[in-house]
């Protein structure tokens, strides 16, 4: 997957909106919820409210992969044996080529021990019928810029930033200016090099 995000392609797959899986085993149950995200925020948001949801569930195992390229990432076990649920959660969302994505499943213990084999077998078809579910989209791969600059650049500035197609947001417009803009990829240099040729501009990447 790391090698598909690396190549510097302005676009990357991720899921549009929520999505569930099911799997059954010896009357355990994994249901499996895949959900769009950007940040590791977002992940703890959505994994405490479905801990709160499922408060009645034995587990609450999780994996989730983040921005274009990847490299953001983590499995998480919950007290099942190591590596026999985040890391076959992961598995299925880089089998697909995913990222910007979180995959919680929730079990419900049946009574009967699955075995090692048996759980990674429940985790994995679990969130493989999530992805199944939900609808694969192309996102515009970006990297997010803040710019500085004194009031006198201000034209300059939104000149460049409206004929790039960008969309500005948390503009500060005051007695030092700045505004934050997230560039595509292939734009990002011209971007960097047009405010440089400005002068009075700082350009910080966040």
């Amino acid at each position: 997957m790391d090698e598909v995000h690396g190549q510097m392609q302005d676009t990357f797959r991720s899921i549009s909106s929520p999505a569930r899986g099911l799997f059954k085993d010896n009357g355990s149950r994994f249901i499996a919820c895949a959900y769009p995200v950007e940040t590791e925020d977002e992940v703890k948001e959505i994994v405490d409210s479905l801990k709160k949801e499922y408060h009645d569930a034995r587990h609450h195992c999780y994996a989730y992969r983040l921005g274009y390229l990847g490299d953001r990432f983590r499995a998480n076990d919950d007290g099942e044996p190591s590596g026999s649920a985040g890391r076959p959660i992961l598995g299925q969302i880089d089998s697909n080529a995913l990222s910007d994505i979180l995959i919680v499943v929730v079990r419900y213990f049946g009574g009967i021990k699955l075995g090692i084999p048996g759980l990674i077998r429940a985790y994995r078809t679990s969130s493989a019928d999530a992805i199944a579910n939900a609808r694969i989209v192309e996102k515009v791969a970006a990297r997010m810029f803040r710019v500085s600059f004194g009031y006198m650049e201000m034209n300059g500035v939104m000149k460049i930033v409206k004929e790039l197609g960008l969309t500005p947001c948390n503009q500060d417009f005051g007695m030092a200016c700045s505004l934050d803009v997230a560039v595509r990829l292939s734009a990002a240099d011209d971007f960097i090099a047009r405010l440089s040729g400005l002068g009075g501009c700082d350009v910080t990447e966040l």
